[in-house]
C-alpha cells in the first residue's frame, strides 16, 4: 500500500515540476522548432523565385542578343550569372546559412566545393597534357599505316 502512495506522490511531484505529460499536452509544435534555422515565408520564396527568373534571363538576353562579340566573353560572364543563381538558390530554397545545423551544413557545402574544383582542375589539367603530349606537332596522320 506504500509504495503505490509513494508512486502516486512521486508522479504528482514529476508533474508539478513539469516532467509530467500532461503539461506538455497543451504546447505548440512551434516549441520544438530550432530558432536558428531561418524557415522562409511566401515573402522570401517570392524573393528567390524572381531573382532566379532575373539571373536566367540576363544570360538568356546575353546570347540571343549576341551582347559581346567574343564567345568566350559570354560564357564566363554566364558562368558568373550561374554562380550567383546557385548561391540564390542554397540561401533562398534550401536554407543554408552558417547557422542551420549548427555549421555542419555549410561546413559540409565548402568540403564539396573544394571537391569538386579539386577533381575539375586536376582533370582538366591532365588532359590538356595528354593532348599536348600524345601526339607530335610535326607528325601526319595521312603517312600512317
Amino acid at each position: 500500500m506504500s509504495s503505490s502512495i509513494d508512486r502516486s506522490s512521486h508522479a504528482a511531484q514529476a508533474q508539478s515540476q513539469g516532467h509530467g505529460h500532461a503539461q506538455q499536452e497543451g504546447h505548440a509544435h512551434s516549441d520544438h522548432d530550432n530558432d536558428e534555422v531561418g524557415h522562409s515565408t511566401f515573402g522570401g520564396y517570392m524573393t528567390g523565385f524572381v531573382l532566379s527568373i532575373i539571373l536566367t534571363a540576363i544570360p538568356f538576353w546575353l546570347v540571343m542578343g549576341k551582347v559581346f562579340e567574343q564567345p568566350n566573353v559570354t560564357a564566363w560572364v554566364i558562368l558568373a550569372f550561374a554562380a550567383v543563381q546557385i548561391v540564390v538558390h542554397m540561401i533562398y530554397f534550401l536554407h543554408m546559412n552558417t547557422k542551420s545545423e549548427g555549421g555542419w551544413s555549410m561546413l559540409a557545402l565548402i568540403f564539396t566545393i573544394v571537391l569538386v574544383v579539386i577533381t575539375l582542375s586536376g582533370s582538366i589539367w591532365v588532359m590538356y597534357h595528354m593532348n599536348t603530349n600524345m601526339m607530335p606537332a610535326g607528325h601526319d596522320m595521312k603517312n600512317m599505316p
